[in-house]
């Protein structure tokens, strides 16, 4: 699915049949910036990998945006790619039940939370069971309870887990530059006491060693990946 650059109604395409019908849940993958279709699909096979190594069987499938420009129409892109998530994973719900686990890297945790928000803002509560953001390229506040996105966090998710890293160095020098704040992604939620009820900070600075590591085989968080979306 990809979308125009101020487009709030993104072209939608991809098989969903492929799915396996005898799985009994489905990962979604959301990549970050500069990831053109054929780097989107290569990261969720490779986020596959790693989660196969960790006894995870569900299917991986990737979400893909047209995150291939420069940082502000990207995120204006991302925003745009929230409502048309949310639609996919409404009507998932509704007609096939099965748990969605969304992991999203980068600027993909932009796409996913504006999901979320989409979710919230239809009355859909519940619609995805697991959230996971690596890297997350958002403002460290904008997911608190008084944050954008801390309302969609309690209502849309049971499980939102945050898996940040103080060695991420794009987001803890090209992010902070560029936006003029902090990355959840780099060090976690800004306000520890404004922290939504369904949200959760994982350190792992000792896994990962840079912005491109987390979903890596052998360099990133996979275990504890993991065991949020088993």
């Amino acid at each position: 699915m990809t979308a125009g650059v101020d487009d709030a109604t993104p072209e939608r395409g991809g098989d969903w049949s492929v799915v396996d019908g005898d799985a009994d849940a489905l990962v979604v993958y959301v990549h970050g910036l500069g990831a053109p279709e054929a780097e989107a699909l290569n990261q969720a096979y490779t986020a596959r990998t790693a989660l196969r190594n960790q006894g995870v069987r569900h299917p991986v499938v990737s979400y893909t945006w047209d995150s291939d420009r420069d940082w502000a129409p990207a995120k204006r892109t991302a925003d745009a790619n929230g409502p048309a998530l949310a639609d996919w994973l409404g009507r998932w719900a509704a007609d096939d039940g099965r748990p969605v686990h969304l992991v999203a890297h980068s600027l993909g945790a932009r796409v996913v939370c504006e999901a979320l928000r989409a979710l919230a803002d239809a009355g859909r509560r519940n619609a995805v069971a697991t959230v996971s953001l690596l890297g997350g390229a958002i403002p460290q506040d904008s997911v608190q309870t008084d944050g954008r996105y801390g309302d969609a966090i309690a209502t849309a998710t049971p499980n939102l887990v945050n898996f940040h890293s103080g060695r991420d160095d794009v987001l803890g020098w090209l992010y902070r530059f560029s936006d003029g704040t902090n990355a959840v992604g780099h060090g976690g939620i800004g306000d520890a006491t404004a922290t939504p009820a369904t949200y959760r900070d994982v350190d792992v600075t000792d896994q990962v060693a840079d912005h491109y590591s987390y979903y890596e085989p052998n360099a990133g968080c996979a275990p504890a990946v993991a065991d949020v979306v088993r």
